[in-house]
């Protein structure tokens, strides 16, 4: 047998060829296998920051709820107050131009004596701003409550 036999060249080269396939057969599973192990690995993470992303959301959430019982109260007060008369709104007019004094009935807006009159809003009037008021305050709560949600996940990682 010589080494130039075609039967010869032909086994030397599929000895190469089957340990080259063999070798890359072998080198695909590990590097599969590999990529499964980092998939799980990430996988684990990325439900380690769902978790902590959920309780920063229950938390603010808690938080919200909070100082909306709190301001419900106070507005829920202040409305009571305003039913009863215990509390009255005023808001500023202009004096008229004329030089006849003021009457007893109107009062200053701001406590001193500086010309500005004021005039006395209706109790329903006076529900219906208190109920606006409340109204922004709460949207105003909740947008921040969502601002800080956002800022603490952006930052969570």
């Amino acid at each position: 047998m010589s080494l130039f036999n075609p039967w010869v060249i032909l086994g030397i080269l599929m000895a190469v060829l089957s340990s080259f396939g063999g070798g890359y057969f072998k080198g695909e599973h590990d590097e599969y296998t590999r990529q499964q192990v980092e998939i799980a690995a990430l996988n684990a993470k990325a439900r380690e920051t769902e978790q902590a992303m959920a309780q920063v959301v229950q938390s603010y959430g808690q938080t919200l709820r909070k100082a909306n019982n709190v301001a419900k109260a106070k507005e829920d007060k202040l409305r009571a107050d305003i039913a009863t008369g215990e509390r009255r709104l005023f808001i500023p007019v202009k004096a008229p131009e004329c030089a006849v004094s003021a009457t007893s009935d109107t009062a200053t807006a701001s406590g001193d004596n500086s010309g500005t009159a004021s005039a006395e809003l209706d109790r329903k009037t006076a529900d219906d701003l208190v109920a606006i008021a409340a109204e922004g305050d709460t949207a105003i709560r909740k947008l921040n409550a969502c601002i800080q949600t956002y800022e603490t996940m952006r930052t969570t990682k």
